[in-house]
């Protein structure tokens, strides 16, 4: 299992810190796993499966 950091998450998703914080405070981001006191990161399959699940934008 990979653990991705907020850096690489803003990378993955394209999502800039303050949207990845607000979509998590309002559940329709994948929860963050806590790693020490002062860190969290993300699930590498969590963030995968929420790009392939998420609706696409109209085109």
């Amino acid at each position: 299992m990979n653990i991705l950091k907020l850096p690489r998450v803003i990378e993955k998703t394209g999502l800039s810190r303050s949207s990845v914080y607000d979509l998590k405070k309002r559940g329709l981001f994948p929860e963050a796993v806590k790693l020490s006191a002062r860190a969290i990161g993300w699930r590498e399959g969590d963030i995968e499966d929420w790009l392939n699940n998420r609706p696409k934008a109209a085109q």
